[in-house]
């Protein structure tokens, strides 16, 4: 899993001497669509105090006994087009995680942007306010649990949207991902938001989602990284069995998702909360799962910047004076469970200390300290973790 010190490097050099820009690189104009490219690339550096688990394994059973782990976590290159006409689209590829990201046309209905019709793969509507966000403009370095255990990431399908600046529900059918040997399952999904205040600076936001989907093969899997997004290994896990009644991977049937999500800014301060119920419909008799989980975070820019809102999500703008950059403390509470009846998955809660740093138009650093506690039946495991991540788009 490690990256070698050279790739790494070169990396880092690429970001530190490529040409500053913040909006996306125009290409050309071809068809009548006006073509730009966009980037993202993070390197991500964690330092494990662990307990039990040796979190800077190469593999989940390659041990190597080392405390740490660093690597690329995203390389992402991006074609957009805008026109002709009201048609819009976007191409996407993730080089590090070897799969497509968005990938799908748009078509708008007269000049509402919040109006249209999308085709292709993308963003779920049942997925988190957190994972409909820009990566980007992440607020930790790992998501929440809920975020990248219980919510659904891209498909492939069809989705209606409808609304104003204040307010929109969206509605969407989907099957597998794009990528092969990915997410597979058909289902739909619905999402409805409104933000009854919504000012400069001042925006209050409140929004619920549904998903229901196929587990596809009788089987799902459930489980959550201790916060650390490129650690191989989960201790919170409903496990992989093909033969146990107790673990999720044997006979299941469908599986739905029920979300809530609110979001306030007041000038620099900006408080988020999420929460997200599962359940799993199980076959031959067998008791349903139920699962949930949730998180609180609080954000404050401390060099005085205030948030956007768009399409039912903050969004994140540039430094006022990009010399300084854009300075941001940060806290969130983060908890999951993943125990019902027979299915002992575990629980897990942590807290988030962060610190990010904005400089310019294009470059981001970010600092979080995580203490994790983490219990399943009779065990636990507690690591702390010290993350880094480096950031350059554009």
């Amino acid at each position: 899993m490690k990256l070698s010190r050279n790739t790494l490097s070169v990396a880092l050099l690429a970001a530190l001497i490529a040409p500053a820009a913040h909006a996306e690189v125009a290409l050309d104009v071809i068809g009548g669509s006006e073509v730009s490219f966009e980037g993202l690339v993070q390197a991500d550096f964690y330092n494990f105090d662990t307990d039990t688990i040796d979190y800077g394994a190469d593999s989940a059973t390659d041990l190597d006994g080392e405390d740490y782990v660093q690597e690329l976590r995203r390389a992402e290159l991006v074609l957009k087009g805008k026109g002709p006409g009201n048609f819009e689209w976007v191409l996407g590829y993730d080089a590090k995680d070897d799969k497509w990201l968005d990938v799908n046309a748009k078509y708008k209905f007269g000049n509402n942007a919040n109006h249209f019709i999308q085709v292709g793969q993308f963003k779920q509507p049942g997925a988190t306010m957190e994972e409909l966000s820009s990566t980007k403009n992440n607020d930790f370095i790992s998501k929440s649990s809920i975020t990248n255990t219980l919510g659904t990431p891209r498909r492939l399908g069809v989705q209606y949207n409808y609304g104003d600046v204040n307010w929109g529900v969206t509605g969407s059918f989907f099957g597998r991902e794009l990528t092969r040997n990915r997410e597979h399952g058909s289902g739909y999904a619905l999402r409805g938001y409104w933000a009854p205040i919504n000012d400069a600076g001042n925006i209050f936001h409140i929004g619920a989602s549904f998903l229901d989907k196929d587990t596809d093969g009788d089987a799902i899997r459930l489980r959550a990284r201790p916060m650390a997004d490129i650690v191989p290994t989960r201790f919170v896990d409903t496990g992989s069995s093909r033969t146990s009644a107790s673990s999720l991977s044997n006979r299941t049937d469908r599986a739905s998702s029920l979300g809530v999500e609110g979001l306030w800014v007041k000038g620099p301060f900006k408080l988020q909360g999420e929460y997200m119920k599962t359940d799993v419909q199980r076959t031959e008799g067998l008791a349903d799962f139920d699962g949930d989980g949730y998180y609180v975070s609080g954000l404050w820019n401390i060099t005085g910047e205030t948030w956007g809102y768009k399409a039912g999500v903050p969004t994140t703008g540039l430094p006022d004076d990009p010399a300084k950059g854009m300075w941001q403390l940060g806290l969130r509470y983060d908890a999951i469970d993943l125990t019902d009846g027979i299915v002992v998955g575990g629980e897990m809660d942590s807290v988030t200390a962060g610190v990010n740093w904005y400089w310019r138009s294009n470059f981001k650093f970010m600092l979080n300290y995580v203490i994790v506690n983490q219990e399943k039946g009779a065990l636990e495991d507690n690591p702390n973790a010290l993350e880094a991540r480096l950031q350059f788009y554009w």
